[in-house]
């Protein structure tokens, strides 16, 4: 081969050539030929040059020194006659990632930026943004950014295109948040003029960079889209779309209710249509744009609903996308039409897509009032089909139905209890119990009913778990004589069968409520249930008003912005302009903010759909924490007693206090807040008086701006996450949402995170986040290890932190004196753990001892260090002294149930505490010392 390309004939050393770039293509290492090959860069045939130049691409990174060797061939042939050759000379010098090279590539690209020819200019332009990717400061250093910009005014249309597509790229990677393509009317006009003559994906770069443009009024927004409009008719769907974005973008600038818009609005619907016609891959990225431009402007396509009707060979995720466009444009106008083809769906053979049909009929229900009683019959019709799959989906979207219409539509719950033994589905059963739990008193065998579903308890899944507990709950207070033992059954499997902490808690509020005050329980468990929304799955108006700005890439694929699936991605955050013509179906102009707060109060209340409360950072902060009733009287009797003896009998006690034995309350005391307190986290006490100094949780370069500093606390009996959110980036942030990893301890938020408004450049925010110990647990290493996620409108960022110990120490960890002994005794030696406390400052939280030391300035020592422990539920026990030195002895009860017992070494005048301490999960008492040293030192 070394033969070959050292010959004299070029035919001998093309095809050698040939043979090369052949072995490489197919990954084999020629690499070994570098030189042999580079000597061949010495010619005129075009062919054998662009040929080397390609081997030269591949091999440069791994050869920079040998790369060299082809520089001043390079810089020759950037001055080559043929403009062909000086070209492909400085693109592929721009695709050579060598900084060798590149240091040489300056003065021919400044050359050919400058070429007469216009081929030369438009590839310059594109190795211009080549090279920033390499070296960014050389770029900007060596003028570059400027010879580009005196490009946008070139007479070629296709030099004009590259020089935006190059900006673009640069402007997207650039870390200023300034942008570089600053557009004013001259240069618009420019753009405008070179998008009838360039190349199809040329007008696409130039339609992305014109709808970055803010016309200055309404006039020259109604200019340009004039100018963009014939875009429409193009034969690529890419400029369509491209237009179709631009335009969305500027009639956001007009008037709704203006002539214009409304010919534009004429104007814009065909196109989208002639999409639907291409193959199902664009025909599904058409679809996901209009699923958006949909969302905001439904008027579009209010009479193309035929275009999305399903065709029996579209492939599947072609189907479900029309399926949901179909009914964002159901109206009282189509539904009949609408229905008809949902009712057809239900009949084929792809299960996936029945289901979806079923739902989408109930969606229509929903959203169209005067089509629900059709909805409905169209239900029954299906279920009475007996098709299993259809009969679960069609009693699901009929529950929703009751909500939405309630004590319209129950005439059909007999139809649904005969199928009651066809269910298998979590959800679908869930709905079911639903049902017959709250229309219980129009149920003659409701109680049968929900027993039936008692027998497999722990076997059921926890939707159901909780929707039964429920149910019969409900059923109780509605018929109370004759189910009490339905009741007590329910409960104990509960709360005390069941190791779900979600239902163990539950069951525990209703025997609490029940117990107290059946008329309180009454009031909140039957409590009417807020509407169902018409559309449960919109996309957030923020978000939906940047997609559409992205309209024709990705994110609008996606439906998400481009920080989020986009690594390292700092480009500028793209908003719809602010609407002069107001919303959809208001008759111009903004309304008062008075009047605006009136509306959002008057609306329903929004129940998230099923599939949207999945465990994902952005759909965390749906509904705000519940927050927990006022605690109500204990009850006494009378009238409102719905057992006739209150509950006294079905929780084993007599007259009008509960069993000890029976109820689910604390083993040693029951403080005032009961166990209703414990649920609730309102323990008594006063504040814990340590908390750890903040720490840097999340840098600002790892961030991307966002520096978070935090700290844990406990008191009352609550844990809190404080944060401080320090914004270092040049843009407001928001939208935070938080996820913390199963851990040790079972930490999770116990309500979202609550951020009042963006945190504007250079400010910061203080956060406190409610903490519970309910969540999943998985052992960590180290145990008090925690993994947190923060999601805000610029990404998702994770970082781990370790929490201290003393916010897991529970307010009820004071044992008694002979229980301590003999749980000190039963605990093995070898579980027993010392450590040396330091430097304790023996005169902090007393008064200062006088030089004559008595035995009762010893006390107050003691007393000082027991009182500091006790404020982080540390109970002291017992003191005693021997030998001089004095001892205390303390417990401490972890929120998962272990006990820590510890002995505290005192040796006056001495700044060293010795801890010893025993429990039987020794795995804690790295933690408990860093707690105790943390406090003592405070």
């Amino acid at each position: 081969m070394k033969s070959e390309l050292n010959s004299d004939k070029k035919e001998k050393k093309k095809e050698a050539v040939k043979k090369v770039i052949a072995s490489m293509t197919v990954g084999k290492d020629v690499s070994a030929l570098f030189p042999d090959v580079v000597n061949c860069m010495q010619t005129d045939n075009l062919e054998l040059k662009k040929l080397v130049y390609l081997y030269l691409m591949n091999y440069a990174k791994s050869q920079p020194d040998m790369a060299i060797m082809a520089v001043n061939t390079f810089v020759k042939d950037c001055e080559d006659p043929n403009p062909l050759i000086r070209a492909l000379a400085v693109r592929t010098m721009g695709c050579i990632r060598v900084d060798k090279i590149t240091e040489y590539l300056c003065e021919p690209l400044r050359k050919c930026l400058k070429d007469e020819d216009p081929y030369v200019r438009k590839t310059a332009a594109i190795c211009v943004a080549k090279l920033h990717d390499i070296n960014a400061s050389m770029v900007e250093d060596q003028g570059f950014l400027d010879q580009l910009k005196e490009l946008l005014s070139d007479s070629n249309p296709m030099v004009v295109a590259n020089a935006v597509a190059s900006l673009t790229e640069i402007n997207e990677a650039s870390s200023s948040g300034q942008p570089l393509m600053e557009l004013n009317a001259a240069t618009m006009n420019k753009l405008l003029t070179a998008l009838n003559e360039c190349t199809e994906w040329g007008q696409v770069f130039i339609l992305d960079a014109l709808s970055q443009y803010s016309p200055k009024d309404e006039r020259e927004a109604q200019s340009i889209c004039e100018r963009i409009t014939p875009r429409l008719a193009h034969a690529n769907a890419a400029v369509v779309l491209s237009a179709v974005k631009c335009l969305m973008k500027f009639m956001e600038l007009m008037l709704a209710d203006s002539e214009f818009v409304k010919n534009l609005t004429k104007k814009l619907a065909p196109p989208l249509v002639t999409l639907l016609s291409s193959e199902p891959e664009v025909q599904y990225v058409a679809l996901r744009n209009i699923n958006l431009i949909v969302q905001k402007r439904p008027e579009l396509l209010k009479h193309e609903m035929k275009v999305f009707f399903v065709k029996y060979n579209d492939p599947i995720y072609v189907k479900l996308e029309k399926l949901d466009i179909m009914i964002r444009l159901a109206s009282e106008g189509n539904i009949v039409q609408v229905l008809s083809e949902l009712k057809e769906y239900a009949t084929e053979v792809d299960v996936d897509f029945v289901r979806k049909a079923v739902r989408a009929i109930g969606r229509c229900a929903i959203k169209v009032e005067t089509s629900a009683e059709r909805c409905v019959s169209t239900l029954l019709d299906l279920i009475q089909t007996k098709v299993n799959y259809v009969v679960q989906e069609a009693i699901v979207v009929i529950k929703d139905i009751f909500r939405k219409y309630p004590n319209k539509y129950e005439s059909i719950i007999s139809t649904l209890c005969e199928n009651l033994d066809t269910l298998d589905e979590p959800e679908a059963r869930a709905s079911m119990i639903w049902i017959i739990g709250e229309y219980a008193e129009r149920i003659d065998n409701a109680d049968e009913l929900l027993e039936s579903f008692l027998e497999g308890f722990h076997d059921e899944n926890t939707q159901v778990q909780l929707q039964l507990l429920t149910a019969i709950v409900k059923l109780f207070l509605k018929r109370p004589t004759d189910t009490q033992e339905l009741v007590q059954q329910v409960l104990s499997l509960a709360t005390q069968d069941s190791d779900n902490p979600d239902l163990r808690d539950r069951g525990f509020i209703y025997w609490r409520l029940l117990s107290t005050d059946p008329g309180a329980a009454k009031e909140v468990v039957l409590a009417e249930k807020p509407l169902i929304a018409e559309e449960t799955d919109l996309i957030e108006p923020t978000l939906l008003d940047e997609l559409i700005c992205h309209i024709a890439s990705l994110a609008s694929v996606y439906h998400k912005p481009p920080s989020a699936f986009v690594e390292g991605r700092t480009g500028l955050r793209r908003a719809l302009p602010k609407s002069s013509g107001g919303n959809e179906g208001e008759s111009g102009g903004e309304q008062p903010p008075q009047q605006q707060q009136q509306q959002q109060q008057q609306q329903p209340t929004v129940i998230p759909n099923q599939d949207s409360l999945i465990p994902d950072l952005l759909n965390m902060d749906i509904n705000p924490a519940p927050v927990a009733p006022a605690a109500q009287p204990a009850f006494t009797g009378g009238t409102l007693d719905l057992l006739g003896g209150g509950l006294d009998s079905l929780l084993g006690g007599g007259g009008g206090e509960i069993a000890p034995a029976a109820a689910p309350a604390a083993a040693n005391n029951t403080t005032s807040a009961g166990l209703l307190g414990d649920i609730f986290g309102m323990a008594s006490g006063g504040a814990a008086v340590y908390t750890p100094p903040k720490q840097v949780w999340l840098p600002a370069n790892r961030g991307k701006g966002m520096e978070i500093h935090g700290t844990f606390a406990r008191r009352g009996g609550v844990i809190t996450m404080e944060m401080t959110l320090h914004n270092k980036a040049m843009q407001p942030i928001s939208q935070f949402a938080i996820q913390l990893n199963k851990n040790s301890f079972g930490i999770c938020p116990a309500s979202p995170m609550h951020v009042p408004a963006p945190v504007a450049p250079n400010q910061s925010v203080d956060v406190s986040l409610t903490l519970a110990t309910t969540g999943p647990v998985q052992r960590m290493d180290p145990l008090p290890n925690l993994q947190v996620a923060i999601k805000n409108s610029v990404d998702v960022f994770y970082f781990a932190t370790v929490m201290p110990m003393h916010i897991f120490f529970t307010e009820d960890g004071a044992m008694e004196k002979r229980v301590f002994l003999a749980t000190w005794k039963d605990i093995p030696s070898q579980n027993e753990v010392q450590f040396s406390i330091e430097n304790i400052n023996m005169n902090v939280d007393m008064t200062s001892r006088p030089p004559e030391a008595s035995n009762l300035d010893a006390n107050l020592h003691l007393d000082g260090i027991s009182n500091k422990l006790q404020t982080s539920n540390i109970f002291t026990i017992a003191k005693r002294n021997v030998e001089g030195q004095d001892m205390l002895y303390q417990s401490i009860k972890l929120t998962n149930g272990i006990w820590v017992l510890t002995e505290l070494k005192v040796q006056p005048g001495n700044t060293t505490i010795v801890l010893s301490l025993k429990s039987r999960a020794t795995d804690v008492a790295q933690g408990i010392f860093e707690a105790f040293d943390g406090i003592l030192h405070c």
